[in-house]
């Protein structure tokens, strides 16, 4: 059995790349909200990793990159199917640099790069989401484009995975950043927390058809990355601290709950899910 491969945002996360941030960097121009407390930062990524560990993840520590403010959020430059890693293309100039250094990474880590995205073609891996085994949800917005879309549809046949394309609305423009993972988490095979008022219709639609149970995202965490959770387990979840409502709310479903204290990393507009690149589920 391989030691990676992914084809689920619930199955048991048991292998997983994190990157602990570096100091050294423009993290205004990076439009993170500043200013930053670094010691805060990094205490606050170390108790995540601790955390994951605790919750029987295997963590791939990556080492921190110099002038790379994002590069923590390892979810988004590529992305690990059952035959290896993707190779990804961000539309965000300041992260234009990780694609390539990620995959390389992960390549080390004994993970083959099956594929990467040429021209130009831009996604995120925030705007994946398996919404089954065999089907990958991808929202076209201003990071994911229609050409990455056409490349990204081979690489996932060879896997057998077909491709259901989600439009995201335009919110606060472009340079704010709405994936498809700010609107939706899926919890187990048959939960998921999505934040409705601005989720694609066609996306509520593709949950209602496979028969998963939708949590509204209560409004008032949704702006603290409330809709961000990363499950570990089928109905286990990590999140950050401040979401009360939603925290209670997947309690009263059932479901497990940790947390992890978020106050700087959230400054990065990235949740426990953009924090993490799952190699093995």
């Amino acid at each position: 059995m391989t030691d990676y491969g992914v084809r689920s945002m619930v199955a048991p996360l048991t292998r997983v790349a994190v990157r602990a941030p570096s100091l050294r960097g423009d993290y205004a121009a990076a439009h993170w909200v500043t200013p930053v407390d670094g010691d805060l930062l990094l205490q606050q990524h170390r108790e995540f990793v601790e955390l994951l560990r605790k919750l029987n993840c295997e963590v791939e520590e990556l080492a921190p990159v110099d002038d790379m403010p994002d590069a923590c959020f390892t979810y988004d430059p590529a992305f690990v199917i059952p035959s290896g890693v993707i190779e990804l293309r961000g539309a965000k100039v300041v992260r234009a640099g990780e694609p390539p250094l990620l995959a390389a990474e992960l390549h080390a880590l004994g993970v083959p790069v099956v594929g990467k995205l040429t021209g130009a073609a831009t996604a995120d891996g925030g705007d994946l989401c398996w919404l089954d085994e065999n089907t990958l949800g991808i929202g076209r917005s201003y990071r994911t484009n229609a050409l990455a879309v056409e490349q990204l549809r081979p690489l996932l046949d060879t896997d057998g995975i077909e491709v259901e394309v989600f439009d995201l609305p335009h919110d606060q423009g472009p340079d704010y950043c709405l994936h498809l993972l700010s609107l939706i988490s899926p919890v187990r095979a048959d939960l998921a927390m999505v934040y409705e008022r601005l989720a694609p219709v066609a996306l509520i639609q593709a949950l209602q058809r496979r028969g998963i149970e939708i949590l509204s995202l209560p409004e008032e965490d949704y702006l603290s990355l409330g809709c961000n959770l990363l499950a570990v387990a089928p109905g286990v979840v990590v999140m950050a601290t401040g979401n009360d409502a939603t925290a209670t709310l997947l309690r009263q479903h059932g479901v497990e709950v940790h947390l992890y204290e978020a106050s700087e990393i959230n400054k990065g507009e990235g949740g426990p899910t953009c924090l993490t690149r799952p190699i093995k589920r």
